[in-house]
């Protein structure tokens, strides 16, 4: 049995035979069980809003946003190099195996001349070749804002999605998908 000395914060071993013992006493002694007091473990460092573990000096900030940062450095260089080098243009991308081999559009065409325009900054032209992308690069920039938020913060950049949020993702694709290959949702097509 284990009680606790609030006062002295010691915990005690009072009482009854050791746990490897059948008879109340120790093995290999032939002594009866003796309580003895064992120091109780150091109090825990206080965690403050940042969590436990986390520094809360500038360079520890900068490491967090290292991750983040890193991130964001390899979108800015794929959108700096797709609306330098224009997709309009034939041979610089390989076309679509869906569209060349079916003639029907996935949730993906039109996504590089959608994101060109994007970086030109032509909002309309790049709605008209991928809406969907279009939400993407929002949904994007939306969700990193937050992580970087939580991470300075140094809190876990935790997105709790569950399975209602994946499946209506999924459908939307899907609609999307099925809908700009119709023939009333030429508007959709890249």
């Amino acid at each position: 049995m284990r009680r606790v000395n609030a006062e002295s914060q010691r915990v005690t071993q009072t009482g009854g035979p050791a746990p490897w013992s059948t008879s109340g006493t120790e093995p290999h002694t032939g002594r009866a069980a003796q309580a003895h007091t064992v120091p109780a473990p150091a109090p825990a460092a206080p965690a403050g809003p940042a969590g436990p573990s986390t520094g809360k000096g500038t360079g520890a900030v900068l490491r967090r946003l290292a991750v983040p940062a890193g991130m964001l450095a390899a979108v800015v260089g794929a959108f700096a190099y797709v609306g330098a080098v224009d997709p309009n243009q034939p041979g610089h991308y390989p076309v679509c195996p869906l569209l060349r081999l079916t003639g029907v559009y996935c949730p993906g065409c039109g996504g590089l001349r959608s994101a060109h325009a994007f970086v030109h900054g032509d909002i309309a032209a790049a709605l008209t070749d991928n809406a969907l992308a279009v939400a993407g690069y929002v949904v994007f920039a939306a969700v990193w804002a937050f992580w970087v938020i939580r991470v300075a913060r140094g809190r876990p950049a935790r997105l709790d999605l569950g399975p209602v949020h994946l499946w209506s993702v999924g459908a939307l694709v899907l609609v999307f998908t099925v809908v700009r290959n119709l023939p009333f949702g030429g508007w959709l097509h890249p």
